[in-house]
Formats: structure tokens, sequence, C-alpha cells
């Protein structure tokens, strides 16, 4: 497949699912749309859990993810979550003041709030104003190829 060739950065898109619970997603189709203001869009397929979340919260995180954090990347890739594997993994979360989760460790925060969306095909696209980013250090995980990469040196 085309896109396959394009090599994308790796992010967890989280909303909040019930009082002090996370539902997080995979996703590599988060893009930069905007600077002023600061705009990103995230793609959420229809069937997927998170949509509703986003729709009803219209607040979403997304955490761009350090190489090291694969195993977040597959266990995120799931639809189900599971407290216990949470924890082996070291799972964390820093709630914004506005009650948006972010994965703890990660190499970017960025707290976003809806201010539009659109159906597209088997998709909702999300577009979210930025209300908060934090930078970390870190090399981020990447994916191209249907395979995890890191930048080489």
């Amino acid at each position: 497949m085309a896109c396959a060739q394009l090599a994308t950065g790796v992010t967890v898109v989280t909303a909040e699912r019930a009082p002090g619970l996370v539902h997080g997603m995979t996703a590599n189709s988060v893009t930069s749309v905007s600077l002023d203001p600061l705009l990103v869009l995230v793609c959420v397929a229809e069937q997927a859990k998170l949509l509703p979340l986003i729709k009803s919260k219209k607040r979403f995180g997304v955490s761009v993810l350090k190489e090291s954090q694969q195993a977040i990347s597959r266990y995120f890739a799931q639809t189900e979550e599971n407290a216990e594997v949470e924890v082996g993994l070291g799972i964390r979360y820093r709630w914004t003041p506005s009650g948006i989760p972010l994965l703890e460790e990660a190499l970017v925060h960025l707290a976003c709030k809806v201010v539009a969306s659109y159906i597209a095909g088997d998709h909702t696209v999300f577009i979210g104003e930025i209300e908060s980013v934090e930078v970390f250090d870190g090399e981020p995980l990447l994916y191209f190829r249907g395979n995890y990469r890191a930048i080489a040196p």
C-alpha cells in the first residue's frame, strides 16, 4: 500500500471514559493543521470506542511516544483496557485542569479542545485546538512499512 511508505510518529490519543478512567487509542493519523491558532487533526474510525468519548467530552489528549514505548503503542492498539497490564507496562496518566488525560513519560503532550469535526469515509476527523503543550527529552517512536522504527544516529 502506498500509505505504508509514509513514515509517521506514533501517538496515543486519550479521553476520559468515566470519572478517573481513561480510554486510549494508538494513532499515527495525527497532523499539525495550523500554527495560529495551534490546531491538530486526529482521525478516529467510526467503530472505535474512542469516538463517542471525544464526541461527548469535546476534549482529547495526544501523547507522542518515545522510541522505548513500543509495548505501550501495542497495548493501546487493542480495544480493551486492562488495569493489570497497564500497571505492568508502567502506564500512568497526568490530568490537565480541564480533565484531559495524558500519558506520563511521553515525548510530547498535547491537550486539545475539539473545535470542528467532519465525517470522512469510515472515520471522523476531529480538529483540536491545543490548550497546552509540553515537550520532554527523548527520541520519537516511528512507524514505517508496518514496523516500528527509531531514528538512526
